[in-house]
């Protein structure tokens, strides 16, 4: 089957689920769906904490469970499901390749260049920061390498970096998405969690160029989009807007307790000053902008006070500010109960805007893989994009 294809078929099942996946739970109390699936809204309401959690960070899981009451998800997994890679041991890189990267970073890089099959052609590593891929790359398959990063200070680190590993590895300090920026036809480009319009313009200017052999990672794909995605392939017919993107890439690597609970408390906050916010004022939903971490080493109280003072809500003198947060925490149950239906789709709508890539590569003549590169655990943005043009 085509790219084009799969993509028409999953982009069906997405299209008539969009009233499940779309809506916001943090901003809708009781979205449309709830009406129209009381079994399934009961069994999400009736979830205990630790099974919640295992859900909102299982996709696989948490669609298992929807099969029950939405007969589509079995297709949908099955276009969730994609192989893992084969790993291809490179040659040993000395004891200097990897200077200064973080364990799991480390990992990440080690994953994406085993996953990559060799061209026998230089690399060209698209906003590779200090080059630590490009670097691995140039040391495992003895070629040169040169590495395309917007901030020269990085370029000049790993400059330094390439001459403590005797390698030959050069920098260009440019952005990504000015048009002049070189992209040479006769690289072997790769890119490793190159974010959204970086990432879009990658594809675009190879494409372009005739790039005859790449290899990407795409991450955080809403970067760039202002309102709505505009789709690369031709055969791409469904409208996201920012917010859908951003959906695709919530999911992360299980977080240590004390993280899980400090996310669970800023969720409550915010929630319960919704709730006030509305109590005092009415109206439809309305966004803020973040919330700085330090607002959220106080109390409640003091959280609210400092939010409705940016906000320009005025509170009266006095305020049930126990009762108010535990409205909040009461709606955080809620709101995660009810996001295991969302974030359900995360994949599946991540998976959609690699085939839309893949579908892209396609119409211009290259053969196109798509696959796993890494086991989620290192990190949840693990597919890897590849495509070779004939000839």
């Amino acid at each position: 089957m085509s790219w084009a294809a799969r993509l028409r078929d999953l982009q069906a099942i997405l299209e008539t689920a969009r009233p499940l996946w779309q809506p916001q739970p943090f901003r809708e109390e009781r979205p449309a769906w709830v009406e129209r699936l009381p079994a399934l809204a009961a069994r999400l309401l009736a979830l205990a904490e630790d099974e919640c959690s295992r859900l909102n960070d299982d996709g696989a899981a948490a669609r298992a469970l929807l099969a029950e009451y939405l007969p589509a998800m079995p297709e949908l997994e099955a276009h969730c499901a994609l192989p893992a890679i084969e790993q291809r041991p490179l040659a040993p890189a000395g004891h200097f390749w990897d200077w200064e990267i973080p364990g799991r970073k480390r990992a990440q890089i080690e994953a994406f260049a085993a996953a990559v099959c060799p061209s026998g052609r230089p690399v060209f590593d698209w906003c590779g920061g200090k080059g630590h891929l490009a670097r691995l790359l140039a040391l495992g398959w003895q070629v040169p390498a040169t590495t395309l990063e917007i901030d020269a200070a990085l370029c000049a680190d790993g400059a330094a970096l390439a001459a403590r590993a005797g390698i030959e590895h050069q920098f260009v300090a440019a952005d990504a998405l000015d048009p002049a920026a070189p992209l040479p036809a006769e690289a072997h480009l790769v890119a490793l969690h190159a974010c959204g319009g970086l990432h879009r313009q990658l594809l675009r200017r190879a494409v372009a160029a005739g790039v005859a052999a790449l290899d990407l990672a795409p991450c955080c794909y809403y970067h760039g989009v202002e309102k709505t995605y505009a789709p690369l392939s031709a055969a791409a017919d469904l409208p996201l807007q920012r917010d859908d993107l951003r959906l695709a890439v919530t999911e992360t690597v299980t977080a240590a307790p004390r993280l899980a609970r400090k996310s669970a408390q800023a969720l409550a906050w915010k929630l319960g000053f919704v709730a006030l916010r509305q109590q005092l004022e009415g109206g439809a939903y309305r966004t803020f902008k973040p919330i700085p971490n330090n607002w959220l080493r106080g109390d409640f109280a003091q959280f609210c006070r400092a939010l409705a003072a940016r906000e320009g809500l005025a509170l009266p003198a006095s305020l049930d500010w126990h009762a108010a947060e535990a409205a909040g925490w009461q709606r955080q149950g809620e709101v995660m109960r009810y996001s295991v239906l969302r974030h359900a789709f995360r994949r599946p709508l991540e998976l959609w805007l690699l085939v839309d890539m893949a579908a892209f590569l396609e119409e211009a003549g290259y053969a196109v893989t798509l696959g796993e590169f890494c086991p989620r655990r290192l990190t949840p943005r693990n597919l890897l994009l590849s495509g070779r043009r004939a000839g």
